[in-house]
């Protein structure tokens, strides 16, 4: 038995196996295109606002290969120790990172702040984004191609688009 929520759509056991179908047949749509799937949602519940999504690339290397990359955002996790989901007070931002010829640049998502909300912390290929503004509070941690020197790192934000361009 499904049950309707308003606009008409599925909930339920018969919307969720939609749900997937169609997801399925989007990613099948993206391998053979090369491209990305982004998802989201927000809630509140009790005063905490839920940010929740994935984002989903195939392809997208100049390999040409049609390696499928999830990439979860947000701050709805899983609890480790009671496997409970909790809302986190710091939300995990969309990420990408792109390799140029002769620098990396890194691109993140971070709705209602600006460039001198953000602090870096670089510790070899390790590179750790936090950014805070009022009720805002982004952390995400990335994984660079190489070492890049913090100091060589010039950082832009617009419209809560933030970019690290990492030079040699």
């Amino acid at each position: 038995m499904t049950k309707k929520k308003a606009g008409g759509s599925d909930v339920g056991f018969g919307g969720m196996f939609k749900g997937l179908a169609n997801l399925i047949e989007k990613l099948g749509d993206l391998a053979e295109k090369g491209e990305h799937l982004k998802k989201s949602g927000e809630f509140t519940h009790q005063d905490v606002k839920g940010v929740y999504g994935f984002s989903v690339k195939v392809g997208l290397g100049d390999k040409g290969d049609k390696e499928v990359k999830v990439e979860p955002f947000g701050n709805v996790r899983k609890d480790e120790k009671s496997g409970e989901t909790v809302v986190a007070e710091i939300r995990e931002p969309v990420v990408d990172v792109f390799e140029e010829k002769d620098y990396t640049l890194v691109v993140a998502e971070m709705p209602g702040v600006s460039a001198k909300d953000v602090h870096l912390e670089v510790k070899d290929d390790l590179l750790t984004i936090y950014a805070e503004k009022k009720d805002k509070k982004y952390r995400k941690e990335i994984l660079l191609p190489r070492s890049y020197p913090q100091e060589k790192m010039k950082v832009t934000c617009n419209n809560g688009i933030l970019e690290i361009k990492c030079v040699m």
